[in-house]
Formats: structure tokens, sequence, C-alpha cells
């Protein structure tokens, strides 16, 4: 049988197991950087495979190195989050989460069950492949700063060094069976935006008497889409999508509150852009002399699969799965984390296709009925194994 055939047919035999851990998972979900029961879920796994880890990474992060024949050939990484998001569950399932508020909306769940079933997978074949892996468990992928950046600071990326990494992501937007992938630049960079703007409040019939900061607002607001609406030359979305004024029909309030977001795939055209927008609401607040404070916190860099071992892994999956079940993808503006780990080693974040329109499994990410088809874990353990013993480093 080659190592193939063995995976699938491995793949095949943990899945009913593989299923009740992500079911475990999904039922107790915990917040970003609040992740100590699934931390500790995890490694009662690990112990029962007898399987030897380090933790304490990032708090309560995890890693797995396992070591195959000639373990100093090469390294390879993969990687799997496992925090939740502030969203209550509306689905009716058996393993509906029991934390109210609180959901794993983004598939989290799934990726750690999967990247456990990886891990079993590349353990009981040990004996037949190459080099190094090295399996990253990680917290906080939802909220700034992230934990790939705190894991790559506490060294996760060395001793040994990784030479390559994977990262695999849920996507109901493909039907379960299928993957897609992107060489090059993938996901954009993020940022997240804090405005305050302080007038003077007071009789809203008396507007002589008051600086207004819900008309500085709105001019913000205009001024701001008008001048990226006419930024073309690279991807990118600027958003406000949080306003707060709390005055009344006859009452003006002295402060507004916004928030918002910035996506880019370009770093020089970010950089250029925190400026601009800085500098639109300087000359406003001046203008009408007003108080505003543009806080922008800087967040996740831009996505780039690198090209020669993303080309690699496309090859393989259509080896493993069949070209018919093998897509490309355009880019996204939507952020990553593991992008963190792509700016430092050749790496490919794919995505596992998770839908299933007979079974209404089609909500989308971060929404409160998001669910997969659960037959997506047995691609999705076998497919990353595949690629870790096929050394595409």
């Amino acid at each position: 049988m080659s190592l193939k055939e063995k995976i699938k047919e491995l793949s095949a035999e943990l899945l009913p197991q593989i299923i009740e851990i992500r079911r475990t998972i999904h039922q107790n979900p915990e917040l970003s950087f609040q992740e100590y029961e699934t931390s500790k879920y995890i490694k009662s796994v690990l112990t029962d495979w007898d399987i030897p880890f380090q933790d304490g990474i990032a708090d309560t992060g995890i890693v797995v190195l396992l070591k195959g024949n000639k373990p100093e050939k090469s390294c390879t990484a993969l990687r799997a989050d496992f925090d939740a998001l502030p969203i209550k569950e509306e689905n009716e399932v058996e393993y509906c989460s029991k934390n109210d508020g609180v959901m794993h909306a983004c598939g989290h769940d799934a990726h750690t069950a999967s990247l456990l079933g990886t891990l079993k997978i590349v353990h009981t074949v040990q004996s037949q492949w190459e080099g190094s892996v090295k399996f990253i468990f990680q917290p906080a992928e939802e909220r700034l700063p992230g934990g790939a950046k705190q894991m790559i600071a506490e060294g996760v990326l060395e001793n040994p060094k990784v030479n390559g990494m994977f990262g695999q992501h849920v996507f109901p937007d493909l039907e379960v069976g299928k993957v897609g992938f992107k060489a090059g630049m993938y996901m954009a960079s993020t940022d997240e935006l804090y405005i305050t703007i302080l007038g003077k409040g007071g009789h809203a019939a008396l507007p002589e008497k008051n600086k207004n900061p819900i008309k500085v607002a709105s001019k913000l607001v205009s001024d701001l889409y008008d001048y990226f609406d006419t930024q073309k030359d690279t991807p990118s979305v600027f958003s406000i999508g949080f306003i707060e004024g709390i005055g009344s029909t006859n009452v003006v309030p002295d402060k507004v509150k916004m928030m918002g977001t910035l996506r880019a795939m370009d770093e020089d055209w970010r950089a250029n852009s925190h400026k601009k927008m800085i500098e639109i609401s300087s000359n406003l607040g001046k203008k009408h002399n007003v108080e505003i404070d543009f806080e922008i916190r800087k967040g996740y860099p831009f996505l780039e699969n690198d090209i020669p071992l993303t080309k690699k892994a496309i090859e393989c999956a259509k080896q493993y799965l069949g070209e018919e079940n093998v897509s490309l993808l355009p880019i996204r503006m939507t952020a990553e984390d593991f992008s963190y780990y792509s700016q430092k080693v050749p790496s490919c974040f794919y995505r596992l296709g998770t839908a299933n329109k007979e079974k209404g499994i089609t909500h989308g990410l971060h929404t409160s009925r998001f669910n997969i088809d659960e037959n997506a874990l047995e691609i999705g353990m076998g497919l990353m194994a595949f690629f870790a013993t096929e050394n595409l480093n």
C-alpha cells in the first residue's frame, strides 16, 4: 500500500474520533487569550495518545515535534488556531455552544480537530517519511496583536528551524470534498480605526453656541470615503462600521465615537493611507475647531503564499483528491494572523470546502448559524498529512 493510500485509510478510520473532538471543542468555545480549557483539552488528547508536547507558548499555545527518518533534512510546520468569537450560536445541534454569547463561528474547532487527526496519522506512519514535522496549536487568531505574532516571538519557528509552513481554513464557499488555493498575494493587511470627535454639545435649536461633533463626523466619513474611492491602483477596503453620538431630537452631544477598518495589499500604500487619514482628520478638526482623536491600531500584515510551495501543494492536492476537486481562488480582503508566519518562512494558506447545500450547511463565517459538513475533517486531516509527509519544502 502506498503512503497516500495509507493516509486515506487512516483518515477514514479516525473520522469518528476527530468528529467527537471537534464537537467537544465546539461545545466549549473560549475567546482570544482566554483559551485555557481548550488548551487543557488539546493536551489531554495528546496525553491519551502518548505524544509528548511543549506548552506555555504564548500562554496557551502548544507545539508537538515529530521526527521521521533523516530528521535534520527539513522541517515542515502545520498550524491550527483554537479561539472562538463573541457570537451567540443559533444552530440547533446536539453539540451547540454551552458558553452563551461565544461560538466557534470561524471554524477554529475544525482546524484544531483536523490538525490533531493529521498529527495522529503522521505519528502512525512515522517510519515512512523523512524530515521533521512541527504541529503548532495557536491561540488568539481573532484578536490583535494575534497569537501567531507572540508564538513567533517565543521561538516557535526555531529549534528546529521551519523550512515551510501550511495553514488550513474552513471555507463555506466550497462544497465538502473540494479545496482551494491562491499562489502569491492572497489576503489583506488589517488595521482597526478608532475615532473620537470632541465638540461642544447643547441645545439643538441654538447651533451658534455648539460645536456639533455629529456634523463634523458626517463630513469626516464623507471625506474619507471620497479619498479611498479614488484609490484604484491597489486592492483595498475602507469601511466605517460604528458611529455613536448620544444626543436627542433637541440635544447635540459633546462627543461622537466611530470605528472602522482599513484593508490593503501593499505595505507602502498602507503606510501612506495612514498618513492621509490623519491629515484629513487634522485639517477637518482645525476647520471646525473641534478635537479629533484618530487612532490607527496597526494589525496583521498582508498574507502572501509562497509561489513555488503553493504550486507544489496544488499538484499534491490534485494527486490526493483529483484535479476536479482543486480550485484556484481570487484574492480576499479578509485578514489572517497566519500572515506573520508567511512573512518569515515560505508558507501556503489554503481553504477546505465545508459546505453542503443538500444538508443546508451554507451559512457564512462569523455568523450565528455557521456550521460545517463534518466529512470535511477526513479530507482536512488527510490532505495536510499528505503535504507533511511529501516533504514539499
